[in-house]
């Protein structure tokens, strides 16, 4: 496939809402590889799951450097939890028919978003949201503590795999914090903000997006804007 353009989703509250089940995530994986109860967990909000884990782990007065025994932790940890996600977490209203309505040829969809990838795909995975996604080119919450550079790895990433030369601006973030706003513009893409989160219409405008949507649910305004206005492949 000749590759056009990119479209990097992020996933908490911009096209699921597990918010119940991440304390649980990280206590399950914490007991795990420490042996004993997670007291306190970092803030999580618009972060990478790096960030998230130094946090924790300095809270929690733990001093192991290792990261890979809690990365393979949480994301067997989520992997276990699939099924209370379901029961307590959700779909974001219009999230199957925005990915669906982006759906093109020459346009690959994928993730930078602050979750692991194991971790991202077990919670798109429980609301089948997986099968149109990417996750081989994704920017993932391991790859680096700054938002911007997840945008920058998922590019590279899909410049080896698709062999193309894929310009920054043929790349568009959709998120619901300005941080995913933020990390667009640090990397020289387009940002779509969704206020679906804590953040509002205008913050997401403040901190800089192209566009913003109230929500996911007008997928043929989504697809003008990404395509028409920013992309310019209408």
């Amino acid at each position: 496939m000749q590759v056009e353009a990119l479209v990097l989703w992020d996933v908490d509250k911009t096209l699921v809402d597990v918010s119940g089940v991440s304390r649980d995530i990280y206590a399950v994986a914490f007991e795990k590889v420490t042996g004993r109860p997670l007291d306190e967990l970092a803030d999580m909000a618009g972060r990478t799951e790096h960030a998230i884990l130094v946090d924790t782990l300095r809270l929690n007065g733990v001093s192991e450097t290792k990261f890979d025994p809690f990365y393979d932790a949480l994301g067997l940890a989520a992997h276990g939890l699939q099924g209370k996600m379901r029961e307590v977490g959700r779909a974001l209203p219009g999230a199957h028919r925005a990915i669906a309505a982006l759906r093109r040829e020459g346009v690959v969809q994928s993730l930078a978003t602050g979750n692991l990838r194991s971790i991202a795909e077990t919670k798109l995975e429980a609301f089948d949201l997986a099968a149109e996604l990417d996750f081989d080119v994704g920017g993932y919450g391991s790859d680096d503590g700054v938002r911007a550079e997840l945008v920058r790895v998922a590019r590279a990433r899909t410049c080896e795999k698709y062999r193309v030369d894929l310009a920054a601006d043929r790349v568009v973030v959709i998120g619901d914090t300005p941080l995913d706003i933020e990390a667009a513009r640090g990397a020289g893409a387009w940002a779509v903000g969704v206020a679906t989160g804590a953040s509002t219409v205008g913050a997401l405008t403040a901190a800089g997006a192209d566009e913003v949507f109230e929500d996911l649910t007008s997928p043929d305004l989504l697809v003008l804007t990404v395509y028409d206005r920013l992309l310019g492949l209408g």
